[in-house]
């Protein structure tokens, strides 16, 4: 368990670090999101790029891991919106929201740190098959099924307009870029590879930071069904479902995975929810919630990440 604590502990060290700076003055709450812009347009589009480009193509188009985060996580979806819809008597776009916070990692600023301290020679490529799975199939989908709940004719417009911008959002053009220089031969050499490797460097720490400092002003209150639903979903039942779908792939007569894929798959998608997912959910008027249920997943997920790290290397 040391060792373990010896690698989650620098972790969650840092997002305290990031929540007490900002609760105490050092930094505003808004200074988070410079931040966070700097993270997600720069170093994480950096950091898949230089992942992607030092490989040949044929190691990082992994059908079966593919296929086996999409189909547990596209399971969770499943699950999430039924539960939702015909449990909890929830609309559309709301049921849409809890699937979204039960199936969509943070898989660059908490997950990728986890990965890089664990699984280090993998970490970048597990990071842009997983965005893969999450940008360009769950989010559309999840987009889709909340639009099919507006009543004012503007659905499908909203819903295209959302998939523009997915197509110009800079992670979707890093992996691009990341997977025609991997496929060409073409990775960058000298000062320009220099730059990308010191942008991709800087994604960790303070991708990590960011998420503690957004954490101040957070509250948890009125935890109903609704939100612990939706961390149980996060925490659990998508880690679960996709620990079955990995180990379905050899009774399906797919290749299995190494056992490090198989590790940072379950890993990954034990990571709680997404930070933007607050902001998808303001357009549904879903935000309490939203927050409220990254707030506790956040931090349950302490506990239950630890959990993992001690049982997975005994199944992988």
């Amino acid at each position: 368990m040391t060792d373990i604590l010896s690698i989650t502990g620098p972790i969650y060290a840092i997002m305290l670090l990031g929540y007490a700076c900002t609760r105490g003055g050092l930094f505003a709450r808004q200074e988070m999101r410079v931040m966070g812009k700097f993270v997600i347009n720069l170093c994480i589009p950096a950091l898949i790029f230089n992942a992607l480009a030092q490989r040949r193509i044929h190691e990082i188009l992994d059908a079966s891991f593919l296929l086996a985060y999409a189909a547990g996580s596209l399971a969770v979806v499943a699950l999430g919106w039924t539960g939702a819809r015909r449990v909890l008597r929830r609309p559309a776009a709301p049921s849409a929201m809890m699937a979204m916070g039960m199936s969509c990692s943070n898989s660059g600023f908490v997950g990728y740190p986890i990965l890089l301290l664990t699984l280090a020679p993998v970490a970048g490529v597990v990071l842009a098959l997983c965005m893969v799975v999450e940008n360009l199939l769950v989010i559309p989908l999840l987009l889709a099924l909340a639009e099919r709940g507006r009543s004012d004719g503007r659905g499908l417009q909203v819903l295209l307009e959302s998939l523009r911008r997915l197509a110009t959002n800079p992670i979707i053009l890093g992996m691009v870029a990341g997977l025609a220089a991997s496929l060409l031969e073409l990775a960058p050499g000298g000062p320009a590879a220099r730059t990308v490797q010191m942008l991709a460097a800087a994604s960790g720490a303070v991708s990590l930071f960011v998420i503690g400092g957004t954490l101040v002003g957070l509250s948890p209150g009125g935890m109903g069904v609704r939100i612990w639903s939706v961390v149980a979903g996060k925490l659990l039942l998508h880690p679960l479902l996709v620990f079955l779908a990995v180990s379905a792939l050899p009774l399906l007569g797919l290749a299995p995975l190494s056992p490090e894929l198989r590790f940072a798959a379950v890993l990954m998608a034990a990571m709680p929810m997404m930070s933007i997912y607050p902001i998808l959910a303001q357009n549904y008027g879903e935000e309490d919630d939203a927050a409220a249920g990254m707030l506790l997943a956040t931090l349950c997920s302490f506990f239950t990440i630890n959990g993992l790290l001690w049982l997975l290397p005994q199944w992988a």
